[in-house]
């Protein structure tokens, strides 16, 4: 068939990108986009949305993991078939949602799900701990200070508890990164966990000149931390870089650009634990996590030191905190000092934020007061 420049999209056959989303939603979300009026949770996992013209739908949520094997993929779609026409949805946090257009299924779709064991556990919505997001870890990324899936599963075994019920004053929304250049949602989640490196790249000045285009590892550098030097190597003067650890952030890109600077280490790698973030506005603006405990060790496999620290903030938060308040509003409300007194951590100086390119004036919410200023815009 004849191209048709006015028309470059008619007839065209390509397996570039994904299809569009909307060939994946079930016919009663289809039917009714933008029509939805509210929606409630029935139950721990069990949610219902309402249509102006009466419509319903009913979902199921599930935890998984964020890696998953192929039989478990095959489960999932055995389930879909079964109960969902096929039908279903992963959320932000790697829930599983399974979806259905009556109330009366949703018994039968429970009673599927139990016959799974422990695979498709029910809850995460309302003011539980939801799944934990996070990111490649050790499995599958070249500069994480720590593991993903590993903290992560021992975190959530932990504190599983608060997965299936509706027990805490809101929901708690844990995330975790394996290294500070945050691919997770640690910087606007209640807790995270940040990988952090605490030392420089080494350089591995025998295969640097064969492996590394040497300017794109010194431009790759956000801080200028790295610059051009000359070593001697078996007698022999060979082009090289050298690196001003008092600059260096250890954030791995030179690392990226450069395998023969390698930045992973036993010993200086591990966990920072940051509290207080959050995404909604519903109660005060947005906020960013804040640094509470600067380093905890990379203890594999169960990160035992992780997860009672995590344990003792959820528990003071759950014991102290209002109803409907988040974890960040909590310890603000409180004042710092006594979110650290309350949770047993200890203050050191490194809690103090003195980042040198920290916006304290700015202000960087979208929330602001209508005045007189803006009238003449929101018209």
């Amino acid at each position: 068939m004849a191209y048709n420049p006015k028309n470059p999209m008619e007839d065209r056959i390509s397996d570039i990108g994904p299809r569009h989303y909307g060939e994946f939603l079930p016919p009663v979300i289809k039917e009714n986009k933008g029509k939805w009026l509210y929606h409630e949770i029935l139950e721990p996992g069990v949610l219902v949305h309402v249509a102006e013209g009466g419509a319903k739908v009913f979902t199921v949520r599930c935890g998984s993991p964020r890696l998953l094997t192929i039989n478990g993929i095959r489960d999932i779609c055995d389930v879909a078939d079964k109960h969902c026409d096929g039908f279903v949805r992963f959320t932000t946090r790697n829930n599983i949602e399974f979806m259905v257009d009556s109330e009366d299924k949703v018994a039968a779709l429970k009673a599927t799900l139990k016959t799974y064991g422990n695979q498709f556990p029910v809850g995460g919505t309302g003011a539980s701990i939801s799944n934990i997001v996070h990111t490649q870890g050790w499995v599958h990324c070249h500069t994480p200070a720590t593991d993903a899936s590993g903290p992560v599963k021992a975190v959530m075994d932990d504190l599983f508890e608060y997965f299936g019920t509706m027990s805490l004053p809101a929901h708690i929304r844990i995330a975790l990164a394996c290294c500070l250049n945050m691919c997770g949602a640690v910087h606007a989640s209640d807790i995270a966990m940040l990988g952090i490196h605490r030392k420089p790249p080494m350089i591995d000045n025998e295969r640097i000149t064969g492996v590394c285009e040497l300017p794109l590892a010194i431009a790759a550098c956000p801080l200028g931390a790295v610059k051009p030097a000359k070593v001697e190597v078996r007698g022999e003067e060979v082009k090289s870089v050298k690196v001003n650890a008092e600059r260096c952030m250890f954030c791995g890109n030179c690392y990226t650009m450069c395998p023969a600077m390698p930045l992973a280490d036993p010993e200086g790698d591990g966990i920072a634990i940051l509290v207080g973030g959050k995404v909604s506005n519903s109660k005060s603006e947005p906020k960013f996590s804040k640094l509470v405990v600067p380093w905890l060790p990379n203890n594999t496999p169960r990160w035992p030191e992780v997860v009672s620290t995590i344990r003792k903030i959820v528990e003071a938060y759950a014991k102290d905190a209002h109803k409907y308040e988040r974890l960040g509003e909590w310890a603000e409300r409180i004042g710092w000092e006594k979110f650290f007194e309350k949770t047993g951590l200890p203050f050191t100086e490194k809690s103090i934020d003195d980042y040198r390119l920290a916006y304290n004036t700015w202000r960087t919410s979208t929330l602001f007061k209508y005045t007189t200023h803006t009238e003449a815009y929101t018209k």
